[in-house]
């Protein structure tokens, strides 16, 4: 049987080898993770600030990619869940069937507030992403790499900052909505409110641990994405 390709957005700053670890996990899953402007292997492009203009310069490849394939699976994490949805919206006005779209760590569109920290000193900024993200990447603690990582970091915060999701029609795919049960960042409700994106399945569920409690779970999460599939 030939693996349904699991299409994977990395958490703000982070690049597709935040899902290295989940390569090979379970055979009925091909793991691959979108690679933003402005880290890794797109390094050299200039990171993007706005939801439009990074889901325009994602959704041709993507399409591309996934051509043959019949069945696609998007998973996004925090940050990476608002661009897994927003590409799913731009896929399925384009045609594309055959997509299931599950959410991590992340409040519903519309949903959650927190403080804004765009625009904050460098300092500042990081200690504001690690209250927001219940987690310090420890390359922010070497200067140089800090300087390398900033731009795409602040980049994807300012995106999530900025993002208005546009009134469109609900989605008619499977939606699954996943977070941490000790999660202090995104509520059960905040979750449980992705169900209004679709007029498809909808499945919430919780998992030991806080707002990053896929970082050592990859096996669990994989299998419950297995499942999940449409």
């Amino acid at each position: 049987m030939t693996p349904v390709p699991l299409l994977c957005f990395p958490p703000a700053g982070a690049g597709a080898g935040f899902y290295h670890d989940w390569r090979g996990v379970r055979p009925g899953l091909d793991v691959h993770g979108v690679e933003l402007p402005g880290r890794e292997k797109r390094f050299a492009e200039p990171p993007l600030t706005a939801m439009t203009a990074l889901v325009d310069d994602l959704v041709p490849g993507i399409l591309d990619q996934t051509a043959d394939r019949p069945e696609v699976v998007f998973f996004g994490h925090s940050f990476g869940a608002s661009v897994a949805y927003e590409v799913v919206r731009a896929l399925t006005a384009a045609g594309r069937t055959g997509l299931t779209l599950i959410v991590s760590g992340a409040a519903a569109p519309g949903t959650g507030t927190r403080p804004a920290i765009t625009g904050l000193p460098d300092d500042e900024f990081v200690a504001g992403v690690r209250r927001i993200a219940g987690y310090r990447h420890p390359a922010l603690d070497d200067p140089e790499l800090r300087e390398l990582l900033l731009p795409a970091l602040r980049a994807d915060v300012t995106c999530q900052e900025q993002y208005r999701p546009a009134p469109l029609p609900r989605l008619a795919v499977p939606v699954v909505a996943l977070r941490g049960a000790a999660d202090d960042l995104v509520t059960a409700t905040d979750a449980a409110r992705w169900s209004e994106v679709t007029d498809g399945r909808f499945i919430g569920a919780e998992l030991p641990g806080g707002h990053m409690y896929l970082v050592d779970a990859a096996p669990v999460v994989l299998a419950l994405v297995e499942r999940s599939r449409g």
